[in-house]
């Protein structure tokens, strides 16, 4: 057992930091920007609330975060009552958020210059994920650390690696979102083409999701998309921050990625229909308007 903090109960932090709880069997104190979710979190799970990021992180042995983005996780890592204000030495940072490489890289030299670890660790599996304690977790940092961090993030995790240095974890889920960009927008035009054909979707997608075609989205999302259900977790508007990282690094590093930029427009397109809170899936609502 460890001495955890968490700090955002979001839609994924929430469940996140439950199963370090109940499955990890982790003492855990959470932190939370609205103290109201936190004080829930606390009587469904046990364990304590804490009133700033720095007094979660006092004593602990692995501090965990899960928030919105670059901003938000500067202010509850360095900022006034940030966790690296309360951390001790030899503590372990664990941030799940979808971030930039950069601000991973700039909070690991930060975490180094208190005597602590910094692993960047975004995941993959959206909110059903997080809820069923399966998400797969992609890392970037120091080896030492992460070895000891590895069976602390399995409490909700199915596969956990490090794939590289500070900001690995990072570049690795932006490849992951490169990937779901393509792969959705392809799905919905496939149903699409499908429906103007007078096919059965249904039938259809029985047979190719067994063949080359084949994808989680297909498997998961391709019926619901043809019911045109879309209220199944990671929503536009979050697709849209983490492209926005994708193509703001591609702009550094001299990646050509077309497909991805047009999909990003695409998701403005849904954004602009009144689908921010859609689930990704949403892409084959823009070709049917």
């Amino acid at each position: 057992m460890a001495k955890v903090a968490f700090l955002g109960l979001g839609v994924m932090g929430y469940p996140m930091a439950g199963h370090l709880a109940n499955k990890g069997g982790h003492e855990v104190t959470v932190y939370n920007r609205t103290p109201a979710k936190a004080e829930k979190w606390a009587a469904q799970h046990g364990g304590k609330v804490a009133r700033t990021p720095k007094e979660a992180a006092e004593g602990q042995d692995f501090i965990f975060a899960c928030v919105g983005n670059d901003d938000d996780l500067r202010a509850v890592m360095a900022g006034p009552d940030g966790a690296f204000h309360g951390a001790k030495a030899g503590a372990i940072f664990v941030d799940n958020t979808t971030a930039s490489a950069e601000v991973a890289r700039e909070l690991h030299v930060a975490a180094r210059k208190k005597g602590c670890a910094f692993i960047d660790a975004p995941v993959s599996g959206g909110q059903a994920g997080a809820e069923n304690g399966v998400l797969t977790v992609m890392c970037g940092g120091d080896a030492e650390p992460y070895a000891k961090a590895e069976p602390v993030i399995m409490s909700f995790a199915r596969a956990c690696r490090l794939l590289g240095p500070s900001g690995a974890g990072q570049l690795t889920k932006m490849m992951n979102q490169i990937c779901i960009a393509g792969l959705v927008q392809g799905l919905s035009e496939a149903i699409h083409f499908g429906k103007r054909a007078g096919l059965d979707i249904e039938a259809v997608l029985e047979v190719i999701s067994k063949g080359a075609a084949g994808s989680w989205q297909m498997e998961n999302r391709g019926r619901t998309m043809n019911q045109g259900k879309f209220d199944f977790g990671f929503a536009v508007d979050w697709m849209r921050k983490d492209l926005g990282i994708v193509l703001d690094e591609a702009r550094k590093n001299g990646a050509h990625l077309p497909v991805t930029a047009l999909v990003d427009q695409f998701y403005s397109e849904v954004q602009k229909m009144g689908g921010s809170r859609w689930d990704t899936s949403s892409l084959v609502a823009r070709l049917e308007r």
